[in-house]
């Protein structure tokens, strides 16, 4: 089987390697079939569509809405990097998976309105699929309403002409599109298990997403309900497009 890359932005080695020790195991990979490329350490490589299977955006720190003048050296390279990437996958509609810095990097790219009209914070929230996300094969098997993880500072508020919406939340109107037939976005975690969130949730305190005395509110907020099918959707995206 050719290998599927997760371009990884967290500069923190504790959430990072959990954040791909997550993906491995929610889409049934090792190592081997999974190339990890930091992009906060290191320049994105040349990646060879022809030579892989497809690709997968974790979460990170970077969000696209903010302005310019306060982003970083890093920001603003990796931001280029995906959107010339961006201009090969979308053109050759090559199989793609962002998640959460998805809708950031793949939604900049395709022109929706990004801002913080409809940040979440962390915490279970239900996911319902739209009729076009029902029949998408990469929800197949799913309810049409699941519980996810979110925590974003930012969101997609309008979706441009060639996305297809998938899935929305009570408070965030787009979780999940598509654009052409194998390129997806989700604004939710597939990734995360509760262990996995409570890891990032101790890692990020003081980073914005809470104050310092609602780390024990969030963590309950990650616990009050179960969460167990998104990363049915890892799987999924596996299954439909190694080679």
């Amino acid at each position: 089987m050719k290998p599927f890359v997760l371009l990884a932005t967290r500069a923190e080695d504790v959430p990072a390697d959990g954040e791909y020790e997550l993906f491995l195991r929610g889409a049934g990979l090792d190592e081997g079939d999974l190339v990890r490329v930091r992009l906060e350490a290191e320049p994105m490589p040349p990646i060879d569509l022809d030579a892989i299977s497809g690709i997968i955006v974790g979460g990170g720190p970077f969000n696209a809405s903010d302005p310019p003048e306060q982003k970083s050296a890093v920001q603003h390279r990796v931001e280029a990097e995906f959107a010339t990437l961006l201009d090969e996958v979308v053109a050759r509609d090559f199989p793609f998976l962002g998640a959460c810095y998805g809708v950031g990097t793949l939604g900049a790219h395709q022109g929706a309105v990004i801002d913080r009209a409809y940040s979440e914070k962390i915490g279970v929230v239900p996911v319902s699929l739209t009729d076009a996300g029902a029949s998408d094969p990469l929800f197949a098997g799913m309810p049409a309403t699941f519980n996810a993880f979110v925590g974003h500072k930012e969101a997609a508020r309008e979706l441009p002409a060639s996305a297809t919406l998938l899935a929305s939340s009570p408070a965030c109107p787009v979780q999940a599109f598509r654009v052409g037939a194998n390129v997806y976005a989700t604004q939710f975690h597939p990734e995360l298990d509760l262990p996995g969130i409570e890891v990032r949730i101790h890692s990020y305190g003081g980073y914005g997403y809470f104050a310092d005395h609602e780390l024990e509110d969030t963590l309950a907020s990650v616990r009050r309900a179960p969460v167990s099918e998104p990363q049915r959707m890892l799987r999924t995206f596996v299954e439909r497009y190694a080679r």
